[in-house]
């Protein structure tokens, strides 16, 4: 009996001892996890569109006879502009430009000839934003429109230029480190401006475009640029 508590105080005390050495001894750093870094959107892009526009031209005549008509057309151009990523917030600017046949006509009723309508180009200063979702970026865009167009009646076409608004919204997609694709609608308004010198009378006009587009960003790193609180 006095051998099996002999024993058992020493296995006891050689347990307590080893527990105690242990907890003294430095233990090994546990590998943190690894995770893949999200995309960045930052840097300064170039790139090319093309795409489908359609709205409204209506010219008036200075007795107030409205000669409507629907326009349709293709368009395809450029686009350049820059992005800054903060956390999962986007911001840039873009401008863009594209050549376009956006056509229609009107039979001209009580004129001597039917009314054409062309929209030659379509471009625009813009503000995007948005929210990123690694490689998906989500965003709104608005500023500034440009449109070179022409009203026809009789003796050839009035070339005049326009400066109105543009709101829009797309989504983009990184298909790898420097390159992305991109959907987008846009709408312009460009209100009425006078017709001169060769016709009178005025025309206002709007155009709906949807657009695809492909960038090339020429600036990404691991991570977007973390906010501190």
């Amino acid at each position: 009996m006095k051998k099996l508590l002999l024993a058992t105080t020493a296995l006891v005390a050689f347990v307590a001892g080893a527990q105690a050495a242990d907890l003294g001894a430095p233990r090994s750093p546990v590998a943190a996890a690894v995770v893949a870094p999200a995309f960045n959107w930052t840097g300064f892009y170039l790139g090319l569109h093309a795409g489908y526009g359609f709205g409204r031209t209506t010219g008036i005549t200075p007795g107030l006879v409205a000669y409507p008509a629907n326009t349709t057309g293709p368009l395809i151009g450029g686009q350049v502009g820059f992005n800054y990523q903060i956390n999962q917030i986007v911001l840039g600017a873009e401008a863009d430009i594209a050549l376009a046949a956006i056509t229609g006509r009107n039979p001209g009723v009580g004129l001597p000839a039917p009314v054409l309508y062309r929209t030659n180009m379509l471009g625009s200063l813009r503000a995007r934003g948005g929210i990123a979702v690694d490689r998906v970026l989500l965003y709104v865009t608005g500023g500034l429109g440009f449109q070179n167009a022409s009203f026809t009646n009789t003796v050839g076409p009035e070339r005049y230029t326009r400066t109105g608004w543009t709101l829009g919204a797309g989504v983009e997609y990184a298909v790898a480190q420097n390159w992305t694709v991109k959907g987008e609608y846009a709408y312009y308004n460009f209100g009425t401006r006078a017709l001169g010198p060769i016709y009178t009378g005025t025309v206002r006009s709007d155009v709906h475009t949807v657009k695809l587009g492909v960038n090339y960003l020429f600036s990404t790193g691991p991570s977007a640029v973390v906010a501190r609180y």
